[in-house]
């Protein structure tokens, strides 16, 4: 397993571009850049790379949606070194317009876990009353929480701190986890 994958705390930040895109940035728990991502700007079809420097030379994982604007869509995550399929992500769509809800499935299409945001009332605070109430996320697999992926509210640039120290027996691929961050900020920072 490449070492960049087997952190317990990361920080992802998105940077809006304006008309270029958006930056990503994945950092450890010291502040090193572990991974980068450069989006491009009105895709119709989400498709995200991420690459092991700002060199964007060495691409380790892609993000793809399978359909083009799905409320509901489904993100498939694969491990770009071997073309394997690491597993995939789905939007739960009606579901989420009040309470953000992601459902983990592993590469055979099994469910296997959940991203479920906080609760319903600060779900509810966030999206009609203000966007100033950072979000919270608990990553379940198989009922058992393995993460919480917090966001730090900033207009500008878009955190989530990454937990996996709940995740002791190593049930959510770390691929999978970063994979399933960078689609909250991407994604769930586009709804706001």
């Amino acid at each position: 397993m490449n070492p960049k994958f087997t952190h317990t705390q990361y920080l992802v930040r998105k940077q809006i571009l304006s008309l270029a895109g958006a930056k990503i940035d994945i950092f450890d728990s010291s502040g090193q850049p572990v991974l980068f991502s450069k989006m491009k700007a009105f895709k119709l079809k989400e498709d995200i790379r991420l690459f092991a420097d700002d060199s964007m030379q060495e691409e380790l994982i892609s993000i793809q949606a399978r359909s083009v604007i799905d409320f509901a869509a489904t993100y498939d995550v694969v491990d770009s070194t071997t073309g394997e399929r690491i597993g995939s992500l789905r939007r739960k769509g009606m579901k989420s317009m009040l309470k953000d809800e992601w459902v983990i499935m592993d590469r055979y299409e099994t469910e296997i876990g959940l991203i479920k945001e906080d609760s319903p009332l600060m779900a509810l605070l966030r999206r009609f009353l203000t966007n100033l109430i950072p979000q919270k996320f608990h990553v379940e697999i198989r009922g058992e929480q393995v993460a919480l992926f917090k966001q730090d509210w900033n207009p500008l640039v878009g955190k989530l701190n990454l937990d996996f120290s709940l995740d002791k027996g190593n049930q959510l691929d770390r691929r999978l986890g970063l994979a399933a961050a960078v689609l909250l900020v991407v994604i769930e920072g586009q709804q706001g």
